[in-house]
């Protein structure tokens, strides 16, 4: 089968400089959630058409070509006149053996098990439309029907009074026999209210050649909703998360509010998962069983253990948390930190590309950067790793069992060895022993006779 999908449109409503296909809905551009669909079915030949946004879109094309699957091919379109002749920029591309199914790269939530339906009952002989009854088919293109059969689609602008009460509409989603498709194409004219070549038009030319037409319909209205404005896109986001929300509450998920949820990735959860109002997940996050996600918390691309509690506010990017850990409040997890079973890592604590073993602690304001830390560690507040000179970064090994006292420096390359105690306000240049105190700080000293300035009245 060759698949073509339509993206060559400015989008004026969009009111932005980029291209609207380029616009994201769940944290994807809307091509690429047509793309990722048509993918599922297998194509021989995917071709998209673009035209407005200069080099943005085959810019994304180019980066999906990374031998994961077969190549998608572009075609420009220059000018614009129409989806008839945006399909002809493809034609010289395709497999004439096979149906081409042609989609569009601002309708993005139509489902593949949909889209196999269409090419299913179209076949290999047959003009399938993928059409759907709307309450308020305003602006659409009608299916005309006689006798039950469909013979021709009519748009909105050239409908008759009559043809506009038709509710049943044309998605504009289309499978045809190639060969065939290439014929009508070639004889479509431009003789209407748009000056364009419709490709509806081919319905009629389909009828008077006596090829039957059949249809085939979305399991949701909203699987053939295009989006040409922010309003739109705000709709079909909603919509999309809330499918999303209603699949994990199938599976068991708690989530305090469904309508408060985005996934803009992937989110897999164990058992008795329960994620709390105003939660974003981004790429690919995995939740294990039991754990529990604090109101407006933003996870991308980790995994969190079984058991863990993930308290409000925190934002955990590229890290692994070990089963029943304690993260949060307002604490900040960046990539390359990895930490073992039941760590603490409080509020207004950050970690970068560190390892924290089993059973350690910074419960609030601490920095830890580049840094080893063993098992049953305690950092004290205020305690941070200085890991970086200004030009190169360095790393801190701190052993188990150590106690790091409040307000530390750590000054990388450095390491405390196990069972050290590092006093408070100490500044750590050198290496300090395993099991013994090392303190770093100016002497205490009281001056007698010392009396506070007085402000002078003016």
């Amino acid at each position: 089968m060759n698949v073509v999908i339509l993206a060559a449109g400015m989008g004026k409503r969009m009111q932005s400089a980029l291209p609207k296909v380029l616009h994201p809905l769940a944290g994807k551009p809307l091509l690429q959630h047509v793309i990722d669909t048509a993918r599922e079915l297998s194509p021989s030949k995917l071709c998209v058409i673009y035209g407005h946004g200069g080099a943005a879109v085959p810019k994304m094309i180019e980066a999906q070509n990374n031998g994961e699957h077969a190549a998608i091919d572009t075609a420009l379109q220059e000018p614009q006149l129409g989806t008839g002749h945006a399909v002809m920029q493809a034609l010289p591309q395709l497999d004439d053996s096979v149906p081409t199914l042609i989609l569009y790269g601002d309708v993005p939530l139509t489902t593949a098990d949909s889209l196999r339906r269409l090419v299913l009952a179209a076949g290999s002989d047959k003009l399938g439309i993928l059409t759907v009854e709307q309450s308020n088919p305003f602006g659409l293109g009608r299916m005309v029907r006689e006798h039950g059969e469909i013979v021709r689609i009519v748009e909105e602008k050239d409908a008759t009074d009559e043809e506009r009460k038709i509710r049943e509409i044309n998605s504009g989603i289309m499978v045809a026999p190639t060969r065939r498709l290439k014929e009508w194409l070639s004889s479509l004219s431009n003789n209407n209210a748009q000056g364009e070549y419709y490709l509806t038009d081919i319905v009629a030319k389909a009828v008077a050649e006596h090829m039957t037409v059949v249809s085939a319909q979305p399991a949701a209205e909203w699987e053939v909703a295009g989006v040409n404005s922010k309003v739109q896109l705000a709709e079909l986001e909603r919509r999309h998360q809330g499918k999303l929300a209603h699949a994990l509450l199938e599976q068991g998920v708690t989530l305090m509010d469904p309508a408060r949820i985005d996934i803009r990735g992937t989110l897999t959860c164990g058992r008795d998962v329960t994620i709390d109002v105003g939660c974003v997940f981004e790429g690919t996050v995995v939740l294990a069983d039991g754990v529990t996600v604090g109101a407006h918390s933003v996870l991308v691309n980790s995994n969190v253990g079984a058991g863990v509690q993930i308290k409000p506010f925190c934002h955990i990017d590229g890290a692994q948390v070990g089963p029943q850990s304690q993260i949060g409040p307002y604490a900040r997890l960046r990539p390359g930190a990895e930490l073992g079973q039941d760590v603490h890592i409080g509020n207004f604590v950050e970690v970068k590309n560190s390892t924290i073993a089993a059973h350690s602690k910074a419960n609030h304001l601490a920095y830890v950067g580049d840094a080893t830390v063993g098992a049953r560690v305690n950092i004290g507040a205020g305690t941070i790793t200085c890991n970086y000179d200004g030009v190169n970064k360095f790393r801190t090994v701190i052993e188990d069992d150590c106690f790091i006292g409040s307000d530390t420096q750590l000054v990388a390359p450095v390491t405390v060895g196990a069972g050290a105690t590092l006093g408070a306000g100490t500044t750590l240049t050198k290496n300090a022993p395993a099991g013994k105190l090392t303190i770093s700080r100016a002497r205490q000293v009281t001056v007698d006779h010392w009396q506070r300035p007085v402000k002078i009245k003016k």
